[in-house]
């Protein structure tokens, strides 16, 4: 194929009608597809969609690739090198992706460039772990040699969602490559356009035909049929919890493993031995970067009594003095939500809420600035007055709300942060390291931040509790959970087996 033409002051110079279907760029079979700029609610790029048959054919053509010796027989370390250039060339065109996920996302632009580094170091880790990888020989317990092995599913399917998508695509996409599968890739239709160009990114790397296909559409249509397929041997999907139940029922069915990453409402909590300045910085940043649409987003800001009207003062007050506007100001700090039907989502859920009772402190509607009229603003609010009881307390909102509650000792917030059906991340603000250690454990979650949050590294594992996920992402193990585990006993004796007699 042609290079990619840098251009981020036009990231869609390069934009035509088609998806990547088995190594093929084609016109896509399915409904139009619509990307539109959440600053200004204007269609960037229109294209059409995957249908049922590109899902097939995708499918199909990427398991005869994952099959062919030209991959299959690849050793760790070649296959390792064509990680390591997807890398470099994300890096390479770090610029043109920040500006095609701004405009698909709304998100700030030294966000998405963030981001697209981040994608370029995940397949650069995962690279390096797929060379370093070893299998096991356990001990003998008799006359064979005993050793394991793991081996690729075959064709993987990979469901990403808007909120993140350069940055979740390589967390999928790397892992899976490396462990020598092919990928079915099915990116968000509210942000599909980040993916089409990793697909083109990765064909510019030398990633063989076939390997990957991207296929944008609806989840009902598209996304069931590649959870549906029977030659998927594997789902990972990160979206809603509603929707990864329903994967889990079809994969129950197929008796197909799954990765899920769903929802949360995550705590952050505040002790009175806590650093203000600190905490106050951290639960801005943990609840309103990427306009609160973030799956471990802190959402319910748990204060103690005896530090709770100054921490919430000061919290109302940074809150206010937060810039909204186009990811593309460098002075935004919180950007639009990334559809208007979102933003409008959003909004109803704090007018049930104020209605049920919550007093609304800042924000909590869509702001009045004529130059952002166009967009899918909301301000950044904050709710009191509420219980852990309240649904406010108890939905995924996915943007930039956060309720507070004060609690009184570790039992009472114990009992309010784990009362909750998801279990996906915690902030800890204190300056006790031994009770910081003590409700690190004590909280159900899959991540706990101490005096910082939303940190990440692609080294470290990433897990839900309850309904905020099954099975884990990133880590040393991340490649091994996209392939299947083998057992060999190899006979030492030559002698036959004691019971047959000759």
């Amino acid at each position: 194929m042609d290079r990619i033409v840098e251009d981020p002051s036009d990231p869609f110079a390069e934009a035509r009608d088609e998806i990547l279907v088995g190594g093929t760029w084609r016109t896509g079979g399915g409904e139009l597809v619509e990307s539109r700029d959440p600053a200004t609610g204007r269609v960037v790029h229109r294209f059409h969609g995957a249908s049922i048959e590109n899902v097939d054919e995708a499918v199909r053509r990427g398991l005869k690739a994952s099959q062919d010796p030209s991959w299959r027989d690849l050793l760790a370390h070649q296959r390792a090198a064509i990680l390591h250039r997807i890398g470099e060339t994300i890096d390479r065109h770090a610029d043109l992706i920040s500006a095609v996920q701004t405009a698909d996302t709304g998100k700030t632009r030294a966000e998405t460039r963030a981001l697209a580094v981040s994608a370029a170091g995940t397949f650069r880790y995962m690279a390096a772990a797929l060379e370093t990888m070893e299998e096991a020989m356990p001990p003998r317990r008799g006359g064979s040699l005993t050793m394991t092995a793991h081996e690729p599913y075959g064709v993987v399917g990979a469901i990403t969602p808007w909120n993140s998508p350069i940055a979740s695509d390589a967390q999928k996409v790397a892992p899976a490559l490396a462990a020598g599968n092919a990928v079915v890739l099915k990116p968000p239709v509210w942000a599909p356009l980040t993916s089409l160009l990793l697909g083109r990114l990765c064909q510019e790397a030398g990633l063989p035909a076939g390997l990957l296909s991207v296929l944008p559409g609806p989840g009902s249509t598209v996304g069931n049929a590649i959870v549906a397929h029977p030659q998927v041997g594997k789902v990972s999907f990160t979206g809603g919890t509603a929707t990864g139940r329903t994967i889990g029922r079809v994969a129950a069915d197929k008796i197909m493993p799954l990765t899920l990453e769903l929802g949360g409402k995550s705590p952050t909590i505040v002790f009175p031995d806590a650093d203000i300045d600190q905490a106050v910085s951290g639960i801005l940043y943990g609840i309103f970067s990427s306009s609160g649409q973030s799956c471990i987003a802190g959402s319910r800001v748990f204060i103690h009594g005896s530090v709770y009207t100054e921490v919430l003062e000061r919290l109302v007050a940074a809150t206010e003095r937060l810039r909204v506007g186009p990811g593309t100001d460098p002075a935004t700090e919180v950007a639009p939500l990334v559809h208007h039907a979102h933003r409008d989502q959003v909004a109803g859920m704090v007018a049930e809420a104020v209605a049920a009772g919550a007093q609304v402190l800042t924000g909590g509607a869509v702001p009045n600035d004529p130059a952002l009229a166009d967009g899918a603003y909301y301000l950044p609010t904050i709710l009191a007055g509420v219980t852990n009881a309240d649904a406010i307390c108890r939905e995924e909102i996915f943007g930039p709300v956060a309720v507070v509650l004060p609690f009184s000792d570790e039992e009472d917030l114990l009992a309010q942060a784990n009362d909750n059906e998801f279990g996906l991340a915690c902030g800890i603000w204190t300056a006790d390291y031994r009770r910081a250690y003590r409700i690190a454990r004590a909280v159900d979650a899959g991540t706990v931040w101490i005096n910082t949050y939303k940190q990440f590294s692609i080294s470290t594992p990433f897990s839900g509790h309850k309904a905020s996920g099954l099975g884990t992402e990133k880590g040393r193990d991340g490649i091994s959970s996209y392939m299947r585990q083998k057992s060999i006993f190899w006979d030492l004796t030559g002698e036959p087996l004691p019971w047959v007699r000759g």
